[in-house]
């Protein structure tokens, strides 16, 4: 019996599109279990962490979970041979870049955050490597976008989204910093910025950058990590909503957990 020999290449691109498949599925049943575990639990870091466990510095340990999703997209892309006039998937890809850069390179070099339990930091580090990868390597080995991509409507609203949410995530991350003076782990009401209507504006913020992406790339890799982060941040900003109304009698009555004026 003869089988037709299939050209390398083409073998190599389809190993690639079902390596990127399936790291997308198994992003969205982790988000899913993960959904599921935290309706049942708080992630044990920051205000939950547990007495007695082992942990990493602030600054060190978000850095060290922070930078693989940085790093890793930046080696494939200065492997890459894609041609230089296929800039679309370049451009979207940095814009993935643009937000590891700030959490690894600015957010954890200034946070005055509570030491990062050493299990919640390996555990983001290998997320975040395996994230790094799916979207570098299906953005530059699996994805064409044509020209006309660079003026298209979905481009230009998911691209906005995206820096929207950056803006919201950077200045609700500067307003929770001033919060306290070095070296205080104290909590207190933030105000300004969306925290007037929200929470969780650092996580709205954040939530609102992945959507804006997921737009821009439409592609299931993009998908799965937006809705990876729904699932995982958007039950931790209802959990500080509930805190925040536990601790302080005062907390204002017209916020919301997440969504302003609905959630």
């Amino acid at each position: 019996m003869h089988f037709p020999l299939r050209h390398p290449q083409t073998a190599m691109t389809e190993c690639r599109h079902a390596t990127v498949t399936g790291l997308s599925w198994v992003m969205v049943f982790g988000g899913v279990a993960y959904l599921h575990h935290q309706t049942r639990s708080c992630a044990k870091y920051g205000r939950y962490s547990l007495e007695g466990s082992r942990c990493c510095p602030a600054r060190l340990g978000w850095f060290l979970q922070e930078v693989p999703a940085f790093l890793m997209p930046l080696v494939l892309l200065l492997g890459s041979e894609a041609p230089a006039s296929e800039t679309g998937r370049t451009l979207v890809l940095c814009m993935f870049m643009l937000h590891y850069f700030y959490r690894s390179f600015v957010y954890s070099l200034k946070t005055r955050g509570r030491p990062v339990p050493l299990q919640i930091v390996v555990s983001a580090f290998i997320f975040c490597s395996l994230n790094g990868f799916l979207q570098g390597h299906h953005l530059l080995y699996c994805t064409h976008f044509e020209p006309t991509w660079l003026t298209s409507p979905r481009l230009t609203a998911g691209a906005l989204l995206f820096f929207i949410g950056l803006i919201i995530n950077i200045h609700s991350d500067y307003l929770l910093r001033n919060l306290r003076k070095p070296g205080e782990l104290v909590y207190r009401i933030p105000h300004g910025g969306m925290f007037e209507f929200v929470s969780g504006a650092n996580f709205l913020g954040e939530i609102l950058e992945w959507c804006g992406y997921a737009v821009a790339a439409w592609s299931l890799p993009a998908f799965a990590f937006a809705f990876f982060t729904i699932c995982s941040i958007g039950p931790r900003a209802c959990q500080h909503h509930r805190d925040y109304k536990t601790r302080f009698g005062d907390y204002p009555r017209s916020r919301r957990a997440l969504i302003p004026f609905i959630l």
